[in-house]
């Protein structure tokens, strides 16, 4: 059984959100995998990982290197984990499909977005079976409460 969280974007940007999330996981010793929809988003995040915070980064790499396996944080467009992550992230309209093989699943999404947000609603309705799953949106200052 995977423990599953529901991350309702409204008042700060995926961008602002998924470094501290990550940083979070690593601290509990997890590996991590994010899933994300496109190359092109996959470059983007590789990017902010390495420079959201001047006085650090977040040690990752991009799928389909050499070195996967070594990665603390992986980024995919794949169903794959090959770094043997306890953690996955979906995010920019990746959808998870089970929480299988996973100590935790978290996805986030845009209340913002209309069509993301029924993907979640959808999301929600299949995952629930056989699985620990919570909700959580943000306050308009930006805080996590948890609805369901």
């Amino acid at each position: 059984m995977a423990e599953i969280l529901f991350y309702h974007l409204e008042s700060q940007p995926l961008e602002r959100v998924v470094p501290v999330l990550l940083e979070k996981t690593l601290e509990r010793g997890w590996r991590a995998v994010v899933e994300t929809a496109s190359p092109e988003r996959a470059e983007a995040l590789d990017g902010l990982l390495w420079t959201y915070r001047d006085e650090s980064f977040l040690p990752h790499g991009i799928s389909g290197g050499p070195f996967d396996a070594d990665q603390p944080v992986l980024i995919t467009t794949s169903d794959a984990n090959p770094n043997g992550a306890a953690v996955r992230f979906f995010v920019d309209r990746a959808v998870p499909k089970s929480g299988e093989g996973y100590e935790r699943l978290v996805y986030l999404f845009s209340g913002h977005d209309p069509d993301a947000v029924a993907e979640a609603r959808e999301a929600w309705k299949a995952l629930r079976p056989g699985n620990t799953v919570t909700y959580w949106q943000q306050d308009s200052a930006g805080r996590w409460t948890k609805q369901a």
